[in-house]
């Protein structure tokens, strides 16, 4: 594989780091110890805290809607459906009433972190075994297996570009891999201390990243494609 144009070496993940620009931050929110998964629906960012999942307005910071229900880690919209993981399995909810409609085996059997929508797949991120499952929404199978060489958070595609999020100890990141090899394209480096628990895209210009224990919410700004 040639070398990408901002590489040193995508194979232990040493590319050199931008520093990620935060431009707005979001919480703590009420009754939220914490921010696992975070989605977007078009509208709204939507945020797992444990116990329930909330809807917040991105240009008032307010929360608009609260769905009681169990959201330990990552949180995906499929354009209709919010899904949901829960301890071991993966909860498809309707967002106008928080029932949960369907589930499925999650499948890392309680060690799931992030998880995104894209191509008709969910995308489950693993922290500890540091691997990216694209995964059958209606039945839970493993289709396919992306390795990284980084603790796993939060899972996003945009743009054909796959991003995860990074957190280890006080440090954490953003960063693009291959979707093919896992190989890092691109890394955006978070302030000491600014953890990334869940990522999500707006589709366009921004990154929304859980900040864990902080209760908050970081919206990130993406970098321009490198031509």
């Amino acid at each position: 594989m040639s070398p990408t144009p901002n590489s040193m070496d995508t194979t232990s993940g040493q590319v050199p780091a931008r520093a990620a620009e935060i431009v707005r931050e979001y919480g703590p929110f009420d009754g939220a110890a914490a921010i696992h998964g975070v989605t977007h629906d078009g509208r709204h960012v939507w945020a797992a805290t444990g116990s329930t999942v909330l809807a917040i307005d991105p240009d008032s910071g307010e929360v608009v809607q609260t769905l009681a229900c169990a959201a330990d880690a990552g949180t995906a919209f499929d354009g209709s459906y919010l899904y949901q993981i829960a301890e071991a399995r993966i909860d498809k909810i309707d967002p106008s009433t928080g029932t949960v409609v369907a589930s499925i085996p999650a499948p890392g059997e309680g060690r799931d972190s992030g998880l995104t929508w894209a191509e008709g797949s969910l995308w489950v991120g693993q922290y500890r075994d540091r691997k990216i499952h694209q995964v059958d929404p209606a039945t839970g199978a493993v289709l396919r297996t992306i390795e990284s060489n980084r603790f796993v958070t939060g899972v996003t595609w945009v743009d054909g570009e796959l991003w995860h999020g990074t957190w280890d100890g006080d440090e954490s990141d953003l960063r693009q891999i291959d979707p093919a090899s896992g190989a890092v394209l691109e890394r955006l480096e978070m302030p000491r201390g600014a953890g990334v628990s869940g990522l999500e895209s707006d589709g366009a210009g921004l990154f929304y990243c859980g900040g864990g224990p902080s209760g908050k919410i970081r919206a990130v700004r993406r970098p321009k494609p490198m031509p």
